[in-house]
């Protein structure tokens, strides 16, 4: 009986999840939506028993498609959206207060006092990170001020706190754990030694009582009720989402890039068994631990990728399907000069700004709509070659490809843009589950259904490649324009958060 692999795939706007076979094929797939609360301006939140039920409700759903007996699944993989921060009860694992979300912006300002009480250094040097909203650690810190009792009940150790990860673990085996991939983007893990940090944990007011355990991304972390899924499954893989695509692509060797197009943008490099600093305001993070030690690679990450067409769809209601951005973006031949800053909640990677507020610059009485949609799209683009620049710069080498996945690669007018605004050749996989792939790769790793990285590098198979068309001149041109709209929107943004200051 051929094994399977059910894959669980996390994100930010759907719980997904897969069944694949050793030979990487989807037998199975399943999504459900989960909401999007804004409580406030710059905050973003999940409930996380949605999370639990839309994902639980998908696995079902994927094992059923897939018309296989369970008994075949000889494991669950785990990838999940990142630095979410879920609280819950040690005793009866009910949630304690809503996810707060990557994109969530509350801990701007308990950023601004980390840093001036010169904590910044100390956590780039041993997490590879920088001080940002965006971690989960200033999150912590905001429930334990925030959410009544909780900063008591945790210091009685009654508290858990995970990322999304550690509660889906929680929630199929009952254990309290996470990866090292995991662990890496909470601003509390020293990357080198392979341990929460005590010091900062101290730094920030955590008790370390209410971490997980960190074990290796491919390793055993319990076993699946069968209650749940119709039989007992073991958990056998964990990877944070961006991780998990990095090797779903086969990026195994150092000095291989890929680039994931979903609610956002990450661009990851691998460096291999050295964790690189950066000198560009990039992030040294860990890519995994597959049962031989942390492997590391630098990230770029862009908050609002894919998410500026559902905002045109959903807020604007200018499109009536994500796919209908393509269509209207090829009808014009340009912007006519208008470019589209998606800084919903702030910018990421190189700018690292959580006060810049979204813009779009360029109108005039004669622009139209299809031409706001083109600059949406080009935005992704523009943000993805500022990341690629910064990492050029670390790695001291030019890139030769990337390899890209994740929704919005499907968008054949965006991936050429890109290809041309970089000027080097994009490979789209002949599998666009990349994500959910490296987590079935990290699972079955585990229970030796691949017993090598080389089986792995030869399931991956290249499908479309995009060349550059564009002449550097105009490309040169572009980066120009969208440089200055960038700074545009941050001297804005330095304006309201002045407002805000002194009402």
């Amino acid at each position: 009986m051929d094994p399977c692999i059910l894959a669980l795939d996390q994100g930010t706007t759907s719980s997904r999840a897969l069944v694949f076979d050793r030979t990487g094929k989807a037998l199975g797939i399943a999504q459900k939506p989960i909401r999007q609360i804004y409580p406030r301006p710059g905050w973003v939140e999940h409930d996380p028993m949605e999370i639990w039920s839309t994902q639980l409700a998908a696995a079902r759903e994927a094992i059923a498609e897939a018309r296989i007996n369970t008994a075949r699944i000889t494991a669950i993989g785990i990838a999940n959206q990142r630095e979410t921060a879920v609280f819950w009860d040690r005793a009866t694992g009910a949630p304690i207060g809503p996810a707060l979300v990557w994109q969530d912006r509350r801990t701007a300002e308990i950023c601004r006092t980390l840093s001036a009480r010169g904590l910044e250094r100390i956590i780039r040097e041993r997490t590879g990170l920088l001080l940002d909203p965006y971690f989960s650690g200033t999150k912590i810190m905001w429930a334990l001020e925030n959410i009544p009792g909780m900063r008591e009940r945790a210091q009685a150790g009654d508290v858990c706190f995970g990322t999304v990860d550690s509660w889906l673990v929680r929630m199929l085996t009952g254990r309290h754990a996470t990866d090292p991939s995991n662990a890496s983007r909470t601003l509390l893990f020293d990357i080198h030694e392979g341990r929460w940090d005590q010091e900062i944990l101290s730094a920030l007011g955590i008790p370390p009582a209410m971490l997980p355990i960190v074990a290796p991304s491919a390793s055993d972390f319990g076993v699946a009720s069968g209650s749940l899924l119709g039989t007992e499954i073991p958990v056998r893989g964990v990877l944070g989402d961006q991780q998990a695509a990095l090797l779903g692509q086969a990026c195994l060797e150092p000095g291989m890039v890929k680039v994931t197009y979903g609610t956002g943008c990450f661009c990851l490099l691998c460096t291999g068994r050295e964790p690189v600093a950066s000198r560009n305001r990039l992030l040294t993070t860990v890519a995994w631990d597959l049962g031989d030690g942390l492997e590391y690679a630098l990230e770029g990450s862009v908050f609002i990728g894919g998410a500026v067409v559902q905002w045109l769809r959903d807020e604007l209601r200018i499109l009536s399907s994500s796919a209908e951005s393509e269509i209207l973006a090829r009808t014009v031949a340009d912007t006519g000069g208008v470019y589209f800053v998606p800084a919903f909640v702030g910018l990421g990677a190189p700018w690292w700004d959580p006060d810049t507020r979204g813009a779009v610059f360029g109108l005039t009485r004669g622009t139209r709509q299809e031409q706001v949609v083109r600059a949406a799209l080009e935005s992704i683009a523009y943000q993805t070659r500022d990341l690629v620049d910064a990492m050029e710069g670390d790695a001291g080498r030019s890139l030769k490809s990337v390899r890209v996945d994740g929704g919005a690669s499907v968008n054949g007018f965006l991936m050429q843009f890109q290809a041309d605004i970089l000027g080097i050749p994009l490979v789209r996989p002949r599998s666009s589950e990349t994500t959910a792939l490296g987590a079935a790769f990290a699972a079955g790793l585990s229970a030796g259904v691949w017993k090598s990285r080389e089986e792995l590098s030869r399931i991956w198979q290249p499908d479309t490649i995009f060349e550059p068309r564009m002449d550097a001149p105009r490309r040169a041109a572009l980066m120009e324009g969208w440089k200055a709209a960038v700074a545009s929107a941050q001297l804005f943004g330095r304006y309201c958060r002045q407002g805000e200051s002194n009402p």
